[in-house]
């Protein structure tokens, strides 16, 4: 019965009686909560707070009001109960509806073991330490155990939104927090529905066989709910979605046929009067295993979620205010203080000290992983009910209720600040000049960075500098960087004051081994310097000297110092007069890995097979034939500016291998299914990237009748991309290939990965790079830089771990 009716005797009509002053004031109340929530979110906003934050104050506050319990008093409190356990039940259905069970099939991924190891460090704490606070009165250690698990548990919606809105999402430490959170919460939400039925919260049987049995129902009930769920809704929505496909109104019929069929399965656990069974629980696992792909299953989510967030929500946290009241609340309970700070620091010192500890096992840094786990404790709706059920139950005194609660919202409060943090954190690591060779003003220098590791890198150290110059006006810089680990037989020979060509002119190598390697290198580059000084042509020398712990982190403070637009490493794998490679250097093959991983730039691995041992590009009639293979991507994207460098070259015949997806394969159309999964909209961003930069390139450097020829493959699998490669094998000294971040055409090299040996060079170049292909043909991977300057956010795909 709506709460703002009243019984007209005369004709025994209902109506809305608003000459009554309490009627009214329910009204009034509801108009405030709405405005006064628009008007302090907005002054919220520039903190990063949800709503859940604006709406706890609004409720807190509306609900203590005297004037406003009195108006839900008595009969009223009953139908104010009723909507919120209805909203409760929308709220967990459209939770469990947004995730995905079969993730607890597959082996863990990284995210799972985060959100695994940072779950039972939590639980172990605060069971440990709860009994002994006396919390409740009544079964207290079933309580302690529900305490625990709330703490141990994460409110994943309210994490995804402050992640999103905060811009953090397409970072590594964004998904890596929301899919952790996800885990988190499914886990302990499915724990708490195991918990209800084997310890119910209502009085006890008296007889244990009766508890048994009642236990047996329920879980049987569950275990039909999810059997049933799991094996007919595929069936009954693909059907719907089928009979009401995108662009056409959905039919009526088939919408009630729908909606009823989910009030089917939320609710048939709870028909048996013995079973007991919560309707809330019971609409989570119905969600959870309802599939949430299809147009009808979006359609629920989207209104669901719609209501609650307008409407449900502000009402909710109204009635946790009512629940609390705040004239019962005992400020002097010495005791109830010492439950909160126990209980806050518990959550705290549990999430962190979780998630650090599987971090270092990871490879993560400690400061990032320290954020993860403060971003892990944020608590959601469902706990904020949780712990106000067990006010109105009595199960735990006005004053710990509210405390608990107080820690559940200040949880919320603090992460959008934690992830503010990050994103200053993320700030220091991002160049303020863009360092790439794609956004590279063409009034500028060239400036390129190119290690080598001793002589045998010299002839295609000096092809690459010849071919990147190609006689640009503006002119280019290359430095040439001896990458030398420092040992303790070469650490005992340095001296102070620095030598002449060094980068660290603080202390001088005496090393004889290292000064002749040094010196070899130093004379062949000069010489070319020299030879290319009226062109434009700059050399310099410089040295990292470093153990291999740390060379990458020299390597990418000297290209940050010196401005460079790429990094080019030889590859951890030398030549062997057989033509083969040999089984490579694992100390080099660490520094390129983190190279890669935090280089302000781009980087370039160069595999050498016979690039070095070519005819040298500067000589009088020399010839080098080089090709780019295109796929797309901001790694295809750099590669190809690359080769726009390079296509400047008298001595280069460059050819553009462009593998084109066929759009009208069988194999094509399921993989647009599977990417619909994920975001759509930034795969047809990067396709329209990729499309606007070749097209820019074809006009320039193909269109114009230059030097530059063009092919196109058009190719449905990974198979056929590797017999593509495959034809080209023997036919050119270098290809150019980028190593395939940000790849939207994935189904043409998905396959491959599985075969990786060296996933450094992405799945081309590992492919070019195998035993299987030419020992004549060398292999140029590149990677683009992966930020862009100053950031608002985290927009980009950003590495912080």
């Amino acid at each position: 019965m709506n709460s703002t009716t009243t019984k007209n005797v005369c004709g025994d009509k209902w109506y809305l009686n608003l000459d009554r002053p309490e009627e009214a004031l329910k009204i009034l109340v509801f108009i405030a909560i709405f405005v006064v929530r628009t008007l302090l979110h907005y002054l919220m906003k520039p903190l990063g707070q949800p709503y859940l934050t604006t709406d706890f104050a609004i409720g807190l506050i509306l609900g203590n009001i005297p004037r406003f319990r009195g108006a839900f008093s008595g009969p009223y409190s009953i139908t104010l109960n009723n909507i919120i356990e209805f909203g409760m039940i929308c709220h967990m259905f459209v939770m469990g509806l947004e995730m995905n069970p079969s993730v607890l099939l597959r082996p863990p991924t990284k995210d799972a073991f985060i959100a695994y190891t940072s779950m039972i460090t939590t639980f172990v704490l605060a069971f440990v330490t709860t009994p002994f606070l006396h919390y409740t009165k009544t079964s207290p250690y079933i309580f302690s155990l529900a305490l625990s698990l709330m703490a141990s548990s994460t409110g994943s919606p309210i994490l995804t939104r402050v992640i999103a809105n905060l811009k953090i999402r397409k970072s590594d430490l964004g998904k890596l927090a929301s899919a952790a959170g996800v885990h988190t919460d499914m886990i302990s939400t499915l724990l708490y529905c195991f918990g209800f039925i084997f310890f119910p919260t209502e009085k006890p049987l008296a007889r244990p066989l009766h508890r048994f049995f009642r236990a047996l129902l329920m879980f049987c009930l569950f275990l039909a709910q999810v059997t049933f769920t799991s094996i007919v809704s595929p069936i009954f929505l693909n059907w719907v979605n089928n009979e009401n496909p995108e662009g056409k109104p959905l039919k009526g019929s088939h919408l009630v046929m729908s909606l009823a069929f989910v009030v089917l399965i939320c609710s048939f656990p709870t028909w048996p009067p013995e079973s007991m069974y919560n309707p809330i629980l019971s609409a989570f696992t119905a969600g959870l295993f309802l599939p949430n792909k299809g147009r009808m299953s979006k359609w629920i989510i989207n209104k669901i979620n719609y209501l609650l967030s307008t409407v449900f929500y502000p009402i909710f946290f109204f009635w946790v205010g009512f629940i609390i009241h705040m004239r019962n609340f005992d400020i002097t309970d010495k005791m109830a203080w010492v439950r909160f700070f126990s209980l806050l620091g518990t959550v705290i010192a549990g999430k962190v000290t979780g998630t650090v500890l599987c971090g270092l096992l990871l490879g993560y840094h400690v400061p990032e992983t320290a954020s993860l786990g403060l971003l892990l404790t944020t608590k959601g709706h469902f706990h904020v009910y949780l712990a106000a059920l067990a006010i109105r139950t009595n199960r735990v005194k006005s004053t710990t209720g509210a405390l608990i609660i107080f820690i559940i919202v200040f949880t919320v409060v603090y992460s959008p600040f934690v992830v503010m943090d990050i994103i200053k954190r993320a700030r220091k690591r991002v160049p303020v000049h863009i360092m790439a060779l794609q956004w590279l003003d063409p009034t500028t220098e060239l400036r390129i960075l190119i290690g080598l590791h001793g002589p045998h890198n010299i002839g295609s150290t000096l092809n690459v500098m010849e071919i990147c110059h190609g006689g640009r006006e503006p002119g280019s810089i290359f430095y040439a960087t001896d990458m030398v680990e420092l040992t303790d037989e070469i650490a005992a020979t340095l001296k102070k004051g620095g030598g002449a060509g060094q980068s660290n002119d603080s202390v001088t190598v005496t090393d004889r081994s290292v000064t002749e390697m040094r010196e070899s290198i130093t004379a062949a580059v000069n010489g070319y310097g020299e030879l290319r000084n009226g062109q434009g042509v700059t050399v310099r020398r410089m040295l990292a000297l470093s153990t291999f712990v740390t060379m990458a982190h020299d390597v990418c403070g000297l290209a940050d110092e010196l401005m460079v637009s790429i990094i080019i490493l030889p590859f951890h794998k030398r030549l062997n007069p057989d033509g083969t490679l040999d089984a490579g250097h694992a100390g080099f093959r660490h520094v390129n890995r983190k190279i890669l991983k935090n280089a302000p730039c781009s980087v370039g691995i160069l595999v050498d097979r016979s690039f070095g041992q070519t005819e040298e590009a500067w000589r009088p009639g020399a010839s080098m034939g080089i090709a780019i293979i295109f796929i797309g991507g901001r790694d295809d994207r750099e590669a190809l500016a690359f080769a726009a460098q390079v296509a400047r070259h008298p001595a280069v015949k460059l050819k553009v291998i462009r593998f084109l997806e066929d759009k009208s394969s069988q194999n094509a159309q399921k993989r647009s299914s599977i990417l619909n999964r994920a975001s759509v909209v930034d795969q047809e961003e990067e396709m329209k990237l990729d499309d606007e930069c070749f097209a820019e390139f074809y006009e320039r450097y193909i269109a114009g009748g230059g030097r530059v020829s063009y092919m196109e493959k058009h190719l449905t699998n990974s198979s056929e991309t590797f017999t593509a490669l495959k034809s080209l094998d023997g036919e050119y000294g270098l290809v150019i290939v980028g190593r395939g971040g940000g790849r939207a055409s994935s189904g043409l090299t998905t396959g491959l990965n599985d075969w990786q040996q060296c996933p450094e060079l992405g799945p081309i170049g590992d492919v070019l790079s195998g035993s299987d292909f030419s020992h004549n043909t060398s292999m140029l991977i590149i990677q683009q830089q992966r930020t862009r300057g100053q950031l608002e956010g985290l927009h980009d795909d950003f590495t912080i771990l």
